[in-house]
This record gives C-alpha cells, structure tokens and sequence, in this order.
C-alpha cells in the first residue's frame, strides 16, 4: 500500500515559522498534503490550535493532522533535534518539560539581549518577545529584529556576526539530555524521531555513535529524506537504520516561503522497502 502526502517536521509561528499554523494548514492543502504533523520547536501549540479548530468544525477535515514538536536535548554536549510525533499533548509529564523548555527559551534570550547591548547594540528583547508573540523564543527572532533594525541585511549575516556558534552573542543553554527527552516522549505515547541527521555537521563515524546510542536509549526512527540530503547520505542512513532497527521518517523542515530550498510537503524519495514511521503512528501498511 501506497503512503499517502506527507510532510511530519514543519514549522509555523508558534516557534520561527513564516506561517500561522491555519496558513500553514491553508499552504498543505495547496500542496495536496494528506497527513501534516506540525512540530514547532520545543511546543505542541501549532498542533493544539489546529485540531481545536477542525474539532470545533472551523477548518476543513481533509487534512490528517498528527501532534508533533520538535525538541532540543543534548547528547554528551552535542545539540541535538527530536522529532516526536503521535505525543498525547495533554500529558502531565509533557506539560512539565514544556513549561522548563519555555524558562530555558526565556533565560537565553536575555542573555543574548545582554550580549548584544555590550557589542553596542540596542536592547531589543522586547522587539524580540513582541517578534515571538505568543510562540517559544529563539535566536531566529533575534536575526528578524537587528535585520528590522537594519543593523544587519539578512538573518544569514545575523547569526554569522552576532548569534551562530561562535560568535558574541551565542550563549550556551542547559537543554535537557536525550535521554530525558526519549523518556518523555515515550511517557506520553509518542515515538521519537532524529531529525536531520546530517544537518549537525559531524563526521559521519559520530553520527553513527549518536544513531547507536539513539536506539540504546529508546529512540524509535530518523528522518532519511529531507532539503539538503544526497543520495550519498541517504545510503549511509538506511544501512544505520537497518542495522539499529529502527523506523525512517520524512519531512520537508518549512519555515519560510523565502527558503527557496525547501517547499511544504516535498523531500526527496525514500529508499523503499524501509519500516516506516506512518505505519506506527497511523496504523498504516508499509
């Protein structure tokens, strides 16, 4: 049997996204999207506005909607991206740790804010938190603001001067660790996805570890097909899959329009024959 659309890690305004989640709902629809899993960074509220609304009968049902976020953790230093899908979005445990990821999101943004004001900069947290409305603060609104304030040209030169590794005003978080966030997931029924795996710029004998220690800790699939991947790495990832037993996933990672690279509901085609994680989230035949 034949999956149908799909896009499961996209992004709306409720973290950096372009669109709110109804344009983002609106953008799938035009791109003949079937199933859509909104998974806005380290917050489940893309997803939560959404279903309220198609429950309430104010949004079309001919989108399967699946609840997702994307969440930060650290692996033995290393930043890394969980995609969890089919989470129970009311769950008490899941609550607790949004509620810590939101006080982490708070925290870095004033010290960004203060670094930038001792390079001479402006204090611009509140453009900042007014930019994130009611949405998880992240560095991209602090690259939005100075690009606003015409301190910077692009949100690339934002970061390459002042936010990205490296730089002034790039500050170190105490994210929670990936174990942590695997037990989280799975206390609240989701399944747990590596997003991006090659996006992390390691060499591909680490990547390996992390996939390894991934599965030993409880990790249940990683995306293989997303912007950016060759075919090259995709290879090197299914035999990672096969060989850990683990589910592959896919996704388009939209945050903008502006992005000409990626495109809501387009990824390069999977390998077939893999486990995929659409047969474990929505009972479907491989």
């Amino acid at each position: 049997m034949n999956f149908p659309n799909y896009d499961l890690h996209c992004h709306t305004t409720v973290s950096d996204g372009e669109l709110s989640p109804e344009e983002l709902y609106e953008l799938a629809l035009e791109q003949e999207v079937e199933v859509l899993a909104v998974t806005d960074h380290d917050t489940v509220d893309g997803y939560r506005q959404l279903i309220e609304l198609q429950q309430q009968g104010l949004l079309s049902r001919q989108i399967k909607l699946v609840s997702g976020a994307e969440f930060t953790c650290l692996l033995d230093n290393q930043i890394l991206h969980i995609v969890a899908l089919d989470i129970d979005i009311n769950h008490p445990v899941l609550l607790e740790h949004l509620s810590l990821l939101k006080e982490l999101r708070i925290d870095r943004a004033e010290r960004i804010a203060q670094r930038l004001i001792k390079r001479k900069l402006p204090d611009i947290l509140a453009l900042v938190i007014s930019k994130s409305g009611q949405g998880q603060i992240g560095r991209p609104h602090f690259a939005k603001v100075l690009c606003d304030l015409k301190i910077v040209t692009t949100e690339a030169e934002a970061f390459k001067k002042y936010l990205g590794a490296g730089k002034p005003a790039n500050v170190k978080v105490a994210w929670p660790e990936l174990e942590t966030v695997l037990q989280m997931i799975s206390l609240c029924g989701g399944v747990s996805i590596l997003a991006h795996p090659t996006k992390y710029n390691l060499t591909m004998s680490k990547l390996r570890r992390i996939i390894a220690a991934f599965k030993i800790l409880g990790g249940t699939g990683i995306e293989i097909s997303y912007p950016g991947i060759n075919r090259e790495q995709q290879n090197i990832l299914q035999y990672e899959v096969e060989k850990n037993q683990l589910l592959v996933s896919a996704g388009s990672d939209f945050h903008t329009s502006k992005n000409k690279w990626t495109v809501l509901g387009r990824y390069p085609i999977l390998p077939a024959g893999l486990p995929h994680v659409l047969s474990k989230c929505l009972n479907l035949s491989v």
